[in-house]
Order: structure tokens, then C-alpha cells, then sequence
């Protein structure tokens, strides 16, 4: 089984390698796995954890390696143990990234993480750009791939049925050129599933839950999931909310306020790149009760933070004769460590799917993201149970 990570040089992607690496060598445990929980232990005969071989997009640091990146990363966060690292050189060194496409992904890609290099750069057309990432891909895979975007997070692009609504309208408009209305993560996802490789979102962009690739997930037989990956503060939500629905107390309000370091705390300082992880992160509760409280999100840029991800939320609610109490809880969490694991179990599983013969979008799979495509389960519990339940009912 390969793995191709979109964005394999950031700390999600290369802590994800790391994880898988350490593992096979007997140097960590599985902690922080799902696909690892006793429930799941026969997945290991469908889709063993330790993968032969990763490989990826990037649009910086391409004369690098994936440890030279992930030391960096290190030397910013030492987000574990220093031992394992060393003792991962050797694996990683020869993990490189090919180039990838920035298009349309907003301010906070281009200038946060400059200096970048892009294949639009190059002065590529769409058709081109689609090329090449299709060579790259074609170069890597196996009959048990998957792709999983792990990049930064994209502005939202305005719905265009006439793009977007069909496949067939989609690649017209990629031999038209219409950059204007294709972002680099539906290019990822429409090569990934063209060439059926099963696509995992673990971002907010759009990614394959446009109609058109929706479509043909259908037409080519490939499971796809996402999108954005429930890691932290949101994950305490959708565990917290059916609290208050179980025990019929009424929430008045609820605000989150986020504070994080690292690139992906200075992209998401963009407006344009914020919109689209806010929006994913302010629906959950209102999904899971079944009205509307007043909410407040926030996600701010703190530097000195670094991969540290901070998470005040306060919780305004109403009881027995209308007496108003309150709630807090704080969540304090090194993002990569809670993101990397999921990266992998999500892989897992759509390998897994593939293997049973399921198409299109995975809605079992909404326990890992926190706008999960085509079903409104947003209770962290029962979409647990349905994880379960589709996972025994296919094994």
C-alpha cells in the first residue's frame, strides 16, 4: 500500500510519515490510531499501517527532503521524542516531494509560505498543470494507493454550475483554461479519481465534494471522503453538544475563540483563507441540536504558539426553571501530533472500501472530519457507531 500526501512537506504530512515509520521499526506504539483500536484489528489483512512507500506534492523547499523538513519542523516544535527522530533518517532521506500547484489558493499560501514554486509558475495552461500532476501520480502508484490533501486551506471559490456541476463541464473547462474557477485541490482530487485512486480531504477546500467529482467518483468505482480532519477543539464540540441534547438543556450561546502558531496559523491569518475553516468550524453545534444558538468562532494567529493549537470555548446555557449556567473547557494540543495519526487511519480505510468495492463518497467516514460529506451526523458518538457498524458489515 503507497501513500501520496498533497502538501508532504508541512508538519501534518511528515509527522503522518514519521508516525507510520516509527511504528514499523518498533520504536512507538499505535496510540492514536483508530484503525488500531481493538474493534478494527482485523484491518491489518485488508490494509496493513505501515505503508511501502509515500511520496507527494509540495510547492516549496523542492531541492529538499522529507526528514531535512521534518527537522525543521522539529527544531520549531520538538513535538517528540528527539531519539525517534535520529533514528528515522535514514528511512526518510529519500522521500522527495515533486512540484504542485498553488492555483487559487489565496494570499496566505502564496505569501506565507513563500518562497514557492508552482507549475502555473512555469506559465502551464490548466490542461498542462492537470498533466503533469497526472505523470507524477501515474509514476507512484499501485492498485493499493490513496491520496489524502494534507495542503494549506484554500479560499472558498464561488459554486459554478456550469463548472462544476458536471464532469463533463469540469474538463471543458479545463481545456478552456478557466483557472478562475478551478482550485488546486479539485485539480488533486480530479486526478486522483480519474485514475481511481481513492481521495481523502483532510482540509476544508473544496477538494472532490464538487458535483462534477462527485460524478465521477461514481462513474470510475472510487470511494472518497473528507472534508477537513476533526482533530481538536471541534472534536471536543461534537463530543460535548449531545450532552446538552441527552440531558434537554438549552444552549444560549457558544464561543470558540482559537489560538495558533506555525504556517498554518499564519495562512489562516488571510480573511480569505479563514472563511472556509470558520464556516466548518461554526456549524457543528447548531447540526447536532437542532437549532441555532448564538455562536462566535474565532481562530487567531499567535506565533510564539507555534504548532501548539489553543482552544478557549465558553458555553452559555439554560436549565431547570430557566436558570442560566455556564461551561468552559480548554483545549491545548500540539495540532500535528492529533492531526497525523487520522491522515493515516482515513488512508486505511479508503483502501479498505476500495477493496470491498465501494464508490463514492464514504459517509461512514465522518468521524474524521468536521464537515463530512452527504449526511447531517454530526454527534462524534453515533458517528462512531456507524464507523463501526460499516466496517463489520464490509469485513
Amino acid at each position: 500500500m503507497k501513500l501520496w500526501l498533497f502538501g508532504l512537506y508541512g508538519i501534518v504530512a511528515t509527522t503522518a510519515v514519521a508516525g507510520d515509520r516509527a511504528v514499523k521499526k518498533g520504536i512507538t506504539d499505535t496510540t492514536g490510531l483508530v484503525s488500531s483500536l481493538p474493534v478494527f484489528k482485523d484491518l491489518e489483512r485488508y490494509s496493513p499501517l505501515n505503508f511501502d512507500q509515500f511520496g507527494g506534492h509540495e510547492i516549496r523547499a523542492l531541492d529538499r527532503d522529507l526528514y531535512s523538513e521534518l527537522f525543521s519542523h522539529w527544531e520549531e516544535n520538538q513535538h517528540f521524542d528527539y531519539r525517534i527522530l535520529k533514528e528515522l533518517e535514514g528511512d526518510l532521506k529519500d522521500i522527495k516531494a515533486k512540484k504542485g500547484t498553488a492555483l487559487n489558493c489565496g494570499s496566505g499560501v502564496l505569501e506565507e509560505l513563500k518562497p514557492v514554486s508552482t507549475l502555473e509558475d512555469e506559465g502551464l495552461s490548466l490542461e498542462q498543470i492537470v498533466e503533469r500532476i497526472e505523470k507524477d501520480i501515474l509514476e507512484f502508484k499501485d492498485d493499493e494507493t490513496v491520496a489524502i490533501n494534507v495542503a494549506s486551506t484554500e479560499p472558498v471559490i464561488p459554486y459554478d454550475q456550469e463548472v462544476h456541476g458536471s464532469v463533463k463541464g469540469f474538463e471543458r473547462a479545463i481545456k478552456e483554461n478557466r483557472k478562475d474557477r478551478i482550485s488546486a485541490s479539485m485539480i488533486y482530487a480530479y486526478v486522483s479519481l480519474k485514475n481511481g485512486i481513492p481521495y481523502g480531504n483532510f482540509t476544508p477546500s473544496a477538494g472532490s465534494g464538487i458535483p462534477a467529482l462527485k460524478e465521477l467518483a461514481e462513474k470510475n468505482g472510487v470511494p472518497h471522503a473528507g472534508n477537513d480532519g476533526k482533530t481538536g477543539e471541534t472534536l471536543v464540540k461534537t463530543t460535548l453538544a449531545p450532552m446538552f441534547a441527552y440531558r434537554n438543556l438549552k444552549v444560549l450561546g457558544w464561543m470558540g475563540y482559537n489560538i495558533l502558531g506555525d504556517l498554518d496559523g499564519k495562512v489562516l491569518s488571510h480573511k480569505q483563507n479563514k472563511e472556509s475553516k470558520v464556516v466548518s468550524k461554526d456549524k457543528v453545534v447548531s447540526k447536532i441540536l437542532g437549532y441555532e444558538p448564538y455562536t462566535i468562532t474565532e481562530i487567531n494567529y499567535f506565533p510564539s504558539l507555534q504548532d501548539n493549537k489553543t482552544a478557549f470555548d465558553f458555553i452559555h446555557y439554560q436549565g431547570f426553571l430557566g436558570t442560566k449556567m455556564k461551561f468552559y473547557f480548554t483545549w491545548d494540543a500540539v495540532d500535528a501530533i492529533v492531526a497525523a495519526p487520522l491522515v493515516l487511519d482515513i488512508a486505511r480505510f479508503l483502501n479498505f472500501a476500495k477493496k470491498k468495492g465501494v464508490k463514492g463518497v464514504v459517509k461512514e467516514l465522518a468521524f474524521f472530519f468536521k464537515s463530512p460529506m452527504d449526511t447531517d451526523e454530526y454527534n462524534t458518538h453515533k458517528q462512531f457507531e456507524t464507523l463501526v457498524n460499516w466496517y463489520r458489515s464490509l469485513k
